[in-house]
């Protein structure tokens, strides 16, 4: 991960800063974070050695609530990278108006390579050396990337052996069995498609005439394509860290998502099976995939899948970006200037931190949720912060990526605000 990428995130407030009046006290604060905690962490391996692994827990932003966000288990983690997620989580908690900062953190590891008790004694170890740095009311870790429901579980149990009580609401995510919400595994993608159907009738396009590529076919890129699917869309190619596929006459996503599910991987579910016979199709890289000409293209795998070097090889009319920060600042210039609408992360990709707020007042009041009752409301949120960030980019001709900045910072000024600045205690004087 490259050095540079909080000083790449941090200039998606540049151009949004023309549009809004804030004390200079809401600048000053967003330029550093508020806390930052690297820690190593003692693992006895399987074999009998000790390995330690470094870990990452940022605080960006706590001005509108305690900090929330994801915890990823990748070989690339660093610091500056968990900085920059925590700094776009500040963002896209303001955007949803979820009473939430920005957190994020991180382990540096390969979690494929560790057997499953391995994976827990990393997992509880994490937690151990930051259990003093999170809580229900000061910093709440979800799943991210290579993390999931069980890896949550193990997280909320030694926080509460270490707090000697239960405590379910200070990670979200988690098992139903531990008082996880029903929808939150499939709430990020959940949250895109209501975004896409909210969007794409603004510009006449239907599903059954759409076509749609999807880099990264995980949690998020993997259910996505599927909704889709079902809604009627032509999704033509979508690809894993492995490769991908393509057919102009669209995919089969549901026997692609059993199929990757068995264990394989995309690349080789058209040449294994008799619907090899069946389908024209085509093996293709992941970059070859970003280049197709498709109307959407989403991008849900990991960071700077377009920068400058490939940016003018995209043709898609339209980006949703599913995964956080797929696209560098320069890159999102010549898509702006090529005409290409960008949706960016910070709203396409929310839905995860929306459900993740209404699992945490589930744990906080007792009171659980049905399907019908969570996907409601999040399709609510979703469509009413989409149409609130359309029609400032509309009022103000701007990207939709920096009205969704604009809609961020007016609502951070008005926490920060609330709080007193300069203009209040220079006037305050003044009288």
């Amino acid at each position: 991960m490259s050095d540079s990428l909080f000083s790449d995130a941090s200039k998606r407030l540049e151009k949004a800063l023309k549009y809004v009046s804030l004390s200079e006290d809401v600048t000053e604060s967003l330029k550093h974070p508020k806390s930052s905690l690297s820690v190593s962490i003692p693992v006895r391996m399987d074999n009998g050695s000790l390995k330690v692994f470094q870990g990452y827990r940022v605080r960006y932003d706590d001005t509108r609530g305690p900090a929330k966000g994801g915890v990823r288990y990748h070989p690339n983690v660093s610091l500056d990278e968990v900085q920059s997620l925590a700094f776009w989580m500040t963002f896209k908690c303001a955007v949803l108006n979820l009473p939430f900062g920005g957190g994020k953190g991180g382990i540096t590891v390969d979690p494929k390579a560790l057997s499953k008790f391995e994976l827990e004694r990393l997992t509880r170890g994490y937690i151990d050396a930051i259990a003093d740095f999170i809580g229900p009311n000061v910093d709440i870790p979800a799943p991210d990337v290579y993390t999931n429901a069980m890896i949550m579980g193990w997280m909320m149990d030694q926080y509460s052996i270490i707090r000697r009580q239960i405590t379910p609401a200070v990670v979200t995510g988690k098992p139903l069995t531990m008082g996880g919400s029903v929808g939150r595994d499939s709430a990020t993608a959940t949250g895109a498609f209501f975004v896409i159907e909210s969007m794409l009738p603004k510009f006449e396009k239907v599903p059954q005439e759409t076509t749609v590529a999807i880099q990264g076919f995980g949690n998020a890129g993997g259910i996505l394509a599927e909704l889709l699917y079902k809604a009627g869309y032509k999704v033509v190619a979508v690809s894993d860290s492995q490769g991908g596929i393509y057919s102009k006459q669209g995919l089969d996503i549901p026997h692609i998502r059993e199929h990757k599910a068995s264990g394989n991987g995309i690349k080789s579910v058209y040449c294994k099976s008799s619907v090899c016979n069946l389908e024209d199709h085509e093996l293709l890289t992941n970059e070859e995939l970003l280049a197709l000409d498709v109307d959407v293209l989403i991008p849900a795998a990991l960071e700077n899948q377009i920068h400058e070097d490939n940016v003018h090889d995209i043709k898609a009319k339209f980006i949703f970006e599913a995964a956080n920060g797929p696209t560098t600042s320069a890159a999102d210039q010549v898509l702006e200037d090529k005409g290409i609408y960008v949706f960016p992360d910070i709203l396409v990709n929310a839905g995860g931190v929306t459900v993740s707020y209404f699992e945490w007042v589930q744990n906080r009041s007792g009171l659980y949720w049905t399907l019908d009752e969570v996907n409601q409301r999040l399709k609510q949120k979703m469509i009413e912060e989409t149409q609130k960030i359309w029609s400032i980019s509309q009022e103000f001709g701007i990207s939709m990526r920096t009205a969704a900045y604009v809609h961020a910072l007016n609502r951070l000024g008005e926490a920060r605000t609330a709080k007193g600045t300069r203009d209040y205690y220079i006037n305050g004087r003044k009288s």
